[in-house]
């Protein structure tokens, strides 16, 4: 009986270096879709403008929308926060796709943008609307006394900031108030209120 003979088999080179390569190249796509996943739970819904609003303007809520990004610290007013945002007024022009930043806006009370002023008013009846809000965009009209060289009225800003207003306890009693003017024509304005020349009309198309 003949004995059968077993060919020999080529034994295959064994290479760690291809196999610790593969293994790494898994760990490491698992780990960058880890990455991708965490990073997209770390963005936050803020506010983006959409169209232009001036300084000393408010933020109409037709003109925010929102927009994800990755969470910068705080930086960014959140989405979140829209309706409050849009009862404060810009310290600077704010273009349209701009993020909106909590150093963009203002509430009444502070800081103003540059070349802008605070100019207060005391204003009889006659002289002011009634029920005149802070918010509120009025007109700045310089009145001259009866007898002045003067005779007839001055626009001296056509879209004042009321900035602040003190409600008088009794009716027909002087109105209290500050309006934001552009710096320039801040100081007439005020000379003009102290020798109560000024009165101001309200601009419901405007707010």
């Amino acid at each position: 009986m003949t004995a059968e003979r077993n060919l020999p088999t080529l034994s295959r080179p064994r290479r760690p270096g291809l196999a610790s390569l593969a293994v790494l190249l898994i760990l490491g796509g698992a780990l960058g879709t880890t990455l991708l996943v965490m990073r997209a739970d770390d963005r936050i819904s803020v506010i983006r403008v959409t169209q232009q609003v001036g300084a000393g303007r408010t933020f109409p809520l037709e003109a925010m929308e929102e927009a994800l990004v990755a969470d910068p610290g705080g930086e960014y007013a959140p989405w979140s926060d829209r309706d409050r945002i849009s009862k404060r007024y810009a310290r600077v022009t704010v273009l349209p796709g701009s993020l909106l930043t909590n150093a963009m806006s203002a509430g009444t009370g502070e800081g103003l943008a540059p070349g802008k002023g605070r100019v207060g008013l005391a204003l009889k009846p006659g002289q002011v609307p009634n029920e005149l809000q802070a918010g509120y965009r009025v007109q700045v009209i310089h009145v001259p006394r009866a007898g002045s060289e003067q005779g007839e009225a001055d626009l001296l800003s056509p879209s004042a900031l009321v900035d602040s207003v003190s409600t008088p306890r009794m009716s027909g009693s002087t109105v209290m108030a500050t309006v934001i003017v552009d710096s320039a024509i801040a100081p007439e304005v005020a000379a003009y209120a102290s020798s109560g020349e000024i009165a101001i009309v309200d601009l419901p198309g405007e707010r």
